[in-house]
């Protein structure tokens, strides 16, 4: 998905591509409304739920 980055906060992510959610839902990334998701970056995130980051932005791109 073009213009998005691991750097952008999730809030930014869904903000740009609302389409993008079912992939982080399925990557474990339930929390897509938390405070959470306005302040971490996508990286974070990942990092936090274990999930691979290169391999979600992999997903990202395809979605």
């Amino acid at each position: 998905m073009a213009g998005i980055t691991k750097e952008m906060t999730i809030g930014e992510i869904l903000r740009t591509n609302p389409g993008v959610a079912p992939v982080l839902m399925n990557a474990g990334m339930h929390c897509l409304g938390c405070p959470s998701a306005q302040a971490e970056s996508l990286e974070e995130a990942a990092m936090v739920h274990g999930i691979d980051i290169d391999e979600l932005m992999k997903a990202i791109a395809e979605a």
